[in-house]
């Protein structure tokens, strides 16, 4: 055998082993969703989901009526590491074991007696539920080493839409091109400048700011690491400075550069890694209880008419 074609099959057999999970779920059966979504969140994307669902809970801050109620109840303000590692945590149970078992089970009801301490409209809530929904497919195809299939965005959204049953919220599309145009017409007719949902993004920036590798840089670099990020409608709507272009082309460019550094050059992750397992999450160092996680009445600060 030529030295050009060893080096052809090993890169042959590289790409394999690269795309046997994209291979492997290709084979399953649609009804599958939830191991789909398992394995794409926990082995495929571990660091790129974590990016695109705290990226999508930042979006819904820019509606008031959810940002302003965050602000109000000062969890996401003077608590901000708590209130993120109880949502990654909650929302990581149903996805590790099951939506229908006890510790899936127990997450969301978790969730939904918070959802039930607050006035929240169905409204809001299938637009939070849309971005868990879109921000995933569009971070993961932007950024990541490969794009998700036709497959992998059905699973997802079958996934979110499970989800949103089990959370009691009502018009849920059917479809994941349901949930873009859902998301795209609340923006626009929702989106706008409050000073309250101003404070709870920022101190989220805040907190980014703490994670790593964002804190060997100064906080002024990470916030604007993250305006280079955004699209002109988020950041129009919380009044942040517009990123120059260069800035722009760095951040994203240096993701996309990440995402083909993983694709040429590093094996498939072997062991899944959920949100639990993550460097981010770091209030329960001894461990946690799913049924203690978040909020509890009484001590609702916000005044109940």
């Amino acid at each position: 055998m030529t030295t050009a074609t060893s080096l052809t099959a090993r890169l042959r057999a590289r790409r394999a082993r690269r795309f046997a999970l994209r291979d492997e779920i290709a084979a399953r059966d649609d009804g599958d969703f939830e191991s789909i979504v398992r394995d794409l969140i926990s082995r495929e994307f571990p660091w790129g989901n974590t990016q695109a669902l705290s990226f999508a809970l930042f979006r819904t801050y820019a509606v008031p009526s959810i940002g302003d109620l965050l602000c109000d109840t000062r969890q996401f303000t003077e608590h901000t590491q708590k209130r993120y590692d109880d949502t990654v945590l909650l929302l990581d149970a149903p996805i590790e074991h099951g939506v229908s078992s006890t510790m899936g089970r127990t997450g969301i009801r978790r969730v939904n007696e918070m959802h039930g301490m607050y006035d929240i409209s169905n409204d809001d809530m299938l637009y939070v539920l849309s971005t868990f929904v879109v921000c995933p497919v569009d971070w993961i195809n932007s950024y990541e080493w490969r794009n998700l299939t036709d497959r992998e965005v059905t699973a997802l959204t079958d996934y979110y839409r499970l989800l949103g049953k089990r959370m009691g919220i009502k018009g849920i599309p059917e479809d994941y091109a349901g949930f873009e145009k859902l998301m795209e017409e609340y923006e626009i007719g929702h989106f706008t400048y409050s000073p309250k949902a101003r404070e709870v993004a920022d101190s989220t920036l805040d907190l980014l700011g703490t994670f790593a590798p964002f804190h060997l840089l100064p906080r002024a670099a990470v916030r604007r690491i993250s305006f280079a990020l955004m699209d002109d409608r988020l950041r129009v709507a919380f009044r942040y400075p517009r990123p120059t272009r260069v800035e722009q082309v760095v951040v994203r460019g240096g993701l996309k550069a990440r995402g083909l550094a993983i694709a040429l050059l590093f094996p498939p992750r072997r062991e899944p890694m959920f949100g639990r397992q993550t460097p981010q999450v770091r209030g329960y160092p001894n461990g946690y209880e799913i049924e203690k996680l978040g909020t509890f009445k009484p001590g609702c600060p916000v005044p109940h008419i």
